[in-house]
C-alpha cells in the first residue's frame, strides 16, 4: 500500500515506520530539523515493541511531491487541523481514506468540510510517544494500537483492506463497532491525563498514589464523562474504574503529549481539550469547575514560550 503520515511527529512516525518496516511504500510528512535528520540517517523508533531504523525512509514537506495515496496516517498538532487538511488535499485521490489519528474530539468533522466526508475515517491511536530528538521517535509505554471506524458505520473494503495489511505489519489496530464512543472514551482519558500532568508537571504515577491528587484526576475524567453524555454518547458506567485500572500497567513515568509540550516550551493543544470540555460544559449547562481550574492555571502557557 501507498501511505503518508502526515505528520511523521511521536504518533504518525511511531506507526508510519512499522508499516514501512513492513514492506509498504511509505511518505513520512515532517519539516525543520527532524525532516533534516531523517533524510541524513533515517526514522529511528526506539521502542519496547522492539526497535526500528527505516534507513530509506522517504521524507519531505510537501504533500505534493507525494501525491494520491491509499491512507493518510493524519496526526498533526490539533491547531493544525484546517491547514494541514488544505495542504493535504494533494494526498487524496478517488479511493483515498484518511484516518485521524490526533487528540480532540472533533478532527474528522473538521476534515470532512475540507476532504469530503466519504474520504475521513475516524480513528483514536492509543500510545505514548515523543519525539526525543530529530529523527529519532521513542515509545514511552508497551501499547501502541488503533481503533478506527467511518463515521456513518458503512462497510468500508478500502480501510477493511488497510486495517488487514496493518495488523500483518504488527500493528494492534482493529475496525471499531461504534467510533463514537471510542473517540469519547480516548476523550476522557487523554483529557484527564493531559491536565493531571502538565498541570502539576509531574507523571502519572506519584498523581494517581497520592490520595488528593487521585481525587482530583478522577473528577476530572467524570467532568468529561457527564459532558460525553449530556452529548448523548452512552459511555458506560464503569469507564472511571477501567481508565484507574489502565493506570496500574501503565509506566510510573508516564506523561500526556501535553505535558512534554509545556516542558519544551512547544504550543499547547489546550483549548481542544480541557478548553473544549468547558466549553461544551457552558453550551450543555453542565458544571466542569476542575478543567475550568486547569484551563486557567494553563492558559497563558498554551502559545509556547514567547
Amino acid at each position: 500500500m501507498r501511505i503518508a503520515t502526515m505528520a511523521a511527529g511521536g504518533v504518525g512516525g511511531y506507526f508510519g515506520a512499522r508499516l514501512a518496516a513492513a514492506g509498504h511504500d511509505v511518505a513520512f510528512l515532517a519539516r525543520g530539523a527532524h525532516l533534516a535528520a531523517i533524510r541524513e540517517r533515517g526514522l529511528i523508533v526506539e521502542s519496547a515493541l522492539g526497535d526500528l531504523h527505516i534507513k530509506d525512509a522517504k521524507a519531505t514537506d510537501d504533500p505534493a511531491a507525494v501525491g494520491p495515496v491509499d491512507i493518510v496516517l493524519f496526526a498533526v498538532k490539533l491547531w493544525d487541523t484546517e491547514h494541514a487538511g488544505t495542504l493535504g488535499r494533494a494526498l487524496i485521490g478517488r479511493d483515498t481514506r484518511l484516518i485521524t489519528l490526533q487528540n480532540g474530539i472533533d478532527s474528522p468533522e473538521r476534515l470532512a468540510a475540507i476532504l469530503g466526508a466519504e474520504h475521513v475515517v475516524a480513528g483514536v491511536a492509543y500510545i505514548a510517544t515523543v519525539i526525543g530528538e530529530p529523527g529519532i521517535i521513542r515509545q514511552t509505554s508497551r501499547f501502541a494500537r488503533i481503533r478506527c471506524g467511518r463515521l456513518d458505520g458503512k462497510p468500508d473494503d478500502k480501510l477493511e483492506a488497510f486495517v488487514a495489511a496493518a495488523r500483518a505489519a504488527g500493528i494492534d489496530i482493529a475496525l471499531s463497532d461504534d467510533i463514537q464512543i471510542e473517540r469519547w472514551r480516548k476523550f476522557v482519558f487523554l483529557v484527564t491525563m493531559s491536565a493531571a500532568t502538565a498541570a502539576t508537571r509531574l507523571p502519572i504515577g506519584p498523581i494517581v498514589a497520592d490520595p488528593e491528587t487521585r481525587a482530583f484526576f478522577i473528577d476530572l475524567m467524570q467532568e468529561v464523562i457527564a459532558v460525553g453524555r449530556a452529548k448523548g454518547v452512552p459511555l458506560p458506567e464503569t469507564l472511571v474504574e477501567e481508565g484507574l485500572a489502565f493506570l496500574q500497567s501503565a509506566p510510573y513515568d508516564m506523561r500526556a503529549s501535553m505535558a512534554h509540550d509545556l516542558e519544551r516550551g512547544n504550543r499547547l493543544e489546550l483549548d481542544w481539550l480541557s478548553g473544549k470540555v468547558v466549553a461544551l460544559g457552558r453550551e450543555l449547562g453542565v458544571p466542569t469547575p476542575k478543567n475550568e481550574a486547569v484551563y486557567a492555571i494553563l492558559k497563558l502557557h498554551r502559545m509556547g514560550a514567547a
